[in-house]
């Protein structure tokens, strides 16, 4: 927490709502975007990590991009620090204080550990895979999080990024999400994973599996008392690329759920 709380002090911080247009860029396409904070904060918690850890890997989401070949090594790696300096990027360039640092560990591609830090309020949520999740803050004790109980479909709230999905299924999958309460992506898997752990939020669907968002994300959750599975079937684990990851407050519930997107599995 140190290392990622003195990156967000020196890097993200003092950025926000002052980048100029030179500071932002786009990757994959217009709506992907990179700053310069997130290349500043990535270095600056790779190095503090190499010192203090030389043995492991470190993938952060900025060094992947340069050298895709990173991913690869995550299943094979004993220990892995998988980095995310700026989750919720594109919010972050417009001035939205809806993003936050995630930091994942895995072994040999399953995830150990994760923090998920907000620097607009300086607080996180953190687990491992052997404690209870927590939320905590630099001037309040920890408390334990806890997801949601289980309720009916039409009482669910959830976070389902539409735009990411293959556009076959788009149409489909909009009209399955009228059957819910509310479907609100925040651009920031940082921060729905955060609701999910305090339980104001139910549940997640993603057809995108980049580690760097969901790592630490579905360990918290999963401590939090949440049910985490890919939708085909089987643990979530940070060495896969493909598929659907669903995280429900309860199995019940994510098998009720699984029925409602069964669709997504079919071949087009």
């Amino acid at each position: 927490m140190n290392i990622i709380r003195r990156a967000a002090k020196a890097e993200i911080m003092p950025r926000f709502r002052a980048l100029s247009a030179g500071d932002i860029r786009a990757k994959s396409h217009a709506h992907d975007l990179v700053t310069a904070a997130d290349t500043a904060a990535e270095q600056m918690i790779t190095r503090a990590l190499q010192i203090a850890f030389p043995e492991a890997l470190i993938v952060g989401e900025e060094a992947a991009a340069d050298t895709p070949e990173l991913l690869g090594e995550i299943a094979n790696a004993q220990l892995a620090f998988i980095i995310d300096p700026i989750d919720g990027t594109w919010n972050y360039a417009h001035g939205m204080a809806v993003f936050g640092v995630i930091i994942a560990v895995t072994r040999f591609g399953r995830p150990a550990f994760g923090v998920i830090y907000d620097p607009v309020n300086d607080d996180w949520v953190i687990a491992d895979d052997e404690s209870p999740a927590m939320m905590d803050a630099a001037a309040t004790s920890p408390r334990p999080l806890k997801a949601s109980m289980g309720k009916p479909l039409n009482a669910l709230i959830g976070y389902v990024p539409l735009h990411i999905f293959p556009k076959e299924h788009q149409a489909k999958l909009a009209v399955a999400l009228t059957g819910f309460a509310r479907t609100h992506p925040l651009g920031c898997s940082a921060h729905e994973y955060r609701m999910i752990a305090q339980g104001h939020a139910d549940f997640l669907l993603t057809a995108s599996l980049h580690p760097w968002d969901h790592a630490a994300g579905a360990l918290i959750c999963e401590r939090a008392g949440a049910y985490v599975e890919m939708l085909d079937g089987g643990p979530y684990n940070a060495d896969r690329h493909s598929g659907h990851l669903m995280v429900a407050p309860d199995r019940t519930t994510w098998n009720r759920l699984k029925k409602v997107f069964a669709f997504l599995l079919e071949q087009p």
